[in-house]
């Protein structure tokens, strides 16, 4: 999760665009190539709108385009699992400030899931190297 940001009151999304694009260029410091939105974001205000593709799109949409356009439904999920599991849809922090400590910390949390999870695969996989070194071969020791 690369940005995370609670709006106050409740902004029509394409208004919101410019702004996450410029703040997630900002804590990169990579420029945003293609930016991929559902259809909350037409009539956006992006620097770049060519750069910008709506769900549904089909001009101007071919090739790597296309196909990335088609990975964007896999980040719907991630995103409704952010909803649940970090529990935004009830707040008990208040007042602005709160909605976006809520905001930050499901996301900090999210990515923790995902570093835990591949420590979690790299332990496993250096404790089954250890053990394959440590065993003593078999082939010897039914000779024995």
């Amino acid at each position: 999760m690369l940005h995370a940001k609670a709006l106050p009151g409740n902004p029509y999304d394409g208004h919101t665009l410019a702004e996450v694009i410029a703040e997630t260029e900002a804590l990169t410091g990579r420029a945003i190539e293609r930016a991929y939105v559902d259809k909350g974001y037409r009539g956006h205000h992006a620097p770049k709108p060519r750069s910008v593709f709506i769900s549904g799109q089909r001009r101007g949409v071919h090739g790597v385009i296309k196909r990335e356009l088609r990975r964007r439904s896999a980040i719907e999920a991630v995103i409704g699992h952010m909803k649940t599991d970090g529990h935004l849809g009830r707040n008990f922090l208040k007042g602005y400030r709160g909605d976006h400590a809520n905001a930050v910390l499901t996301a900090v949390g999210y990515n923790f899931r995902l570093i835990l999870a591949w420590l979690r695969l790299l332990l496993r996989l250096i404790l089954a190297i250890l053990e394959e070194s440590i065993r003593p071969d078999r082939k010897l020791r039914a000779a024995c």
